[in-house]
């Protein structure tokens, strides 16, 4: 049994994180797929709401390792 888990910077907030990487929720910056910590999420959705956005989605076992087989 191996578990998966990806560390990486939230592309707002620039934080160290640990996430799945099929499953994060991510911008597009610079034409690459960057991860958004939980915090950002979470600080952006109702923001987003206030506006008429969409939220932004967030994946059971997105900021969890994934076990791999």
């Amino acid at each position: 049994m191996a578990w998966m888990t990806c560390t990486g910077s939230c592309c707002n907030c620039k934080r160290i994180f640990s996430f799945n990487p099929d499953l994060v929720p991510s911008a597009v910056v610079n034409g690459h797929k960057e991860p958004i910590c939980r915090a950002c999420v979470e600080w952006a959705n109702p923001l987003r709401e206030a506006k008429g956005l969409p939220k932004i989605p967030v994946m059971p076992g997105a900021y969890e390792p994934q076990e791999v087989v």
